[in-house]
């Protein structure tokens, strides 16, 4: 498994919010969203302007049917997509929050 292998590189570097983004894209992909939110709940914490850690979290939410928790961190994505100047995820985001 992928994510075993960034677990290591965690345990190794437990502040490393890249080895945290990267545990948290392999944990999605093996279905583990619960597990993803921790470490990106991490990431957010270091750098609260990470809009793709932030848009991973609300898709995670979803995923976990919980919508009234991804609404706000989806919000927070939205403002920052717009802020940074990224036309592709904001469109994502407006649809994505048009169906919570």
């Amino acid at each position: 498994m992928k994510s075993e292998r960034f677990k290591k590189l965690v345990d190794q570097n437990p502040n490393n919010e890249l080895f945290r983004f990267s545990l948290a894209q392999a944990l999605i992909d093996e279905g583990e969203a619960v597990e993803a939110i921790e470490a990106l709940d991490f990431c957010l914490e270091k750098k609260n302007n990470w809009m793709m850690a932030a848009i991973l979290k609300g898709k995670c939410l979803i995923s976990q049917k919980r919508k009234e928790d991804a609404r706000p961190v989806l919000e927070h994505a939205l403002k920052l997509a717009i802020e940074q100047h990224h036309e592709a995820p904001e469109a994502e985001l407006r649809k994505l929050l048009d169906t919570l």
